[in-house]
């Protein structure tokens, strides 16, 4: 056991089999949850070398996507209440999304319901440009989030 860490002993899912699909998720426009489930699943966790999909912090069903309204919405589950990488994670999420979609498309990154300590805080900071901008401006937290996003541990 590491000292330090939040979630010392997080429970750990097998990954599912990807399911093949063609070479353009979204040539026609329309976005699928399972394209967005796909591309971001993998993202390593801040805190252990395991993917978001193996520690459960996201799933399929926590993509929805609203063609009319050109809306994204990613909810993800940290592993405890009290999770300090949460905006973290959220920030690997909007990096790793932030050139996949058509440019009509608002995609919103919110904590699930009643999943952390923090929701409100946590949720403003998610989708607020400027501090989104500020925290990839922070040379270590952009290390941080480029190393969950581009690790080769998994």
């Amino acid at each position: 056991m590491t000292l330090g860490l939040i979630n010392a002993n997080p429970v750990v899912h097998a990954k599912k089999e990807r399911i093949v699909r063609s070479e353009e998720p979204h040539t026609d426009n329309v976005i699928d949850p399972l394209d967005i489930y796909d591309f971001v699943r993998d993202i390593r966790d801040p805190e252990h070398p395991y993917s978001l999909e193996q520690l459960s912090v996201l799933s399929e069903e926590s993509i929805t996507v609203d063609d009319k309204l050109g809306l994204i919405l990613i909810t993800f589950t940290p592993t405890v209440r009290h999770c300090s990488m949460a905006t973290v994670i959220g920030l690997c999420l909007r990096v790793k999304l932030k050139h996949y979609f058509p440019p009509h498309y608002k995609v919103d990154i919110k904590v699930s319901p009643g999943s952390h300590a923090s929701e409100e805080s946590v949720n403003k900071q998610l989708n607020d440009k400027e501090r989104i901008a500020a925290a990839l401006e922070n040379p270590n937290l952009r290390q941080l989030v480029d190393e969950c996003l581009y690790s080769n541990e998994l």
